[in-house]
């Protein structure tokens, strides 16, 4: 074994590779996928939504990399909402993803505040019986039986949300009844409940597509979909609904508006 200069355990600079830490810190290792990622994307964003990508097979030989890199860039780009792909027809320009404000609206405020057109498929109303969780959070003993209602959200004829929202049955008899007549469950709880919402409780977090959600949002299983959970209380204080939402990850975004706190 080569001894440095001093003779003891000390090994100069050019003698051996960089600590990995040290390493951490020069040139990173581009994958060549992510150049041809970066191309891509230079590329579609001077074309219109809409637009169709090149085959696999083209992108291929014109960059001269195999179809394995080609499909992992297009496919990070579809999870990213930049691309959209079409089972049977090809890989297009996916159209600018919807930024919504965090705040506590109807859905159809929201689209309506897009300037997109909202409607609703109503998927599933009917009653289950409360776990410990949702016992607590509509204020309700365990067991006691809860209106549950699914519905696919969408803007302008797309999916875009499937929305499963609980309340207390107890507390807004026939309701199912009452939505059949209204699209709108807030207009409903204020005019005949004379219940209106004060403030909730939002949380953001990712989930993969599992294959109904996907089907139904016309996604790819395991595609990123956005889950919010929302706990809404009323003017009187008390809980009115829990509602588990998933969203598109690729044509939906949130934007919150922060605000430093005034020193005291």
């Amino acid at each position: 074994m080569r001894k440095s200069e001093s003779d003891g355990d000390k090994v100069t600079a050019n003698s051996s590779p960089a600590p990995a830490d040290e390493a951490a810190f020069g040139e990173p290792r581009v994958p060549k996928y992510y150049g041809l990622k970066r191309h891509l994307l230079e590329m579609t964003q001077t074309l219109p939504p809409g637009s169709p990508v090149p085959p696999e097979r083209t992108l291929s030989v014109e960059f001269g990399t195999s179809r394995t890199t080609v499909r992992q860039a297009l496919q990070e780009l579809v999870v990213e909402g930049r691309l959209e792909r079409i089972q049977g027809k090809g890989t297009f320009v996916a159209k600018p993803k919807v930024a919504q404000a965090l705040r506590l609206t109807s859905y159809t405020e929201d689209m309506r505040a897009q300037g997109l057109e909202p409607t609703s498929k109503l998927l599933d109303v009917g009653y289950v019986v409360a776990d410990d969780t949702l016992a607590e959070k509509l204020a309700i003993k365990p067991r006691t039986r809860v209106v549950r209602i699914e519905r696919l959200r969408l803007a302008n004829g797309e999916p875009m949300a499937i929305e499963t929202t609980h309340l207390a049955a107890q507390r807004f008899p026939n309701l199912r009844r009452q939505l059949a007549k209204s699209h709108s469950l807030y207009a409903v709880l204020d005019e005949k409940y004379g219940v209106r919402l004060r403030e909730a409780e939002e949380t953001i977090e990712t989930v993969p597509a599992p294959p109904r959600e996907a089907h139904l949002l016309g996604t790819d299983v395991g595609l990123p979909l956005l889950l919010l959970s929302r706990h809404s209380i009323g003017e009187d204080g008390q809980p009115v609904e829990y509602v588990r939402s998933v969203y598109r990850g690729d044509r939906y975004k949130f934007v919150a508006h922060l605000q430093r706190p005034t020193p005291s």
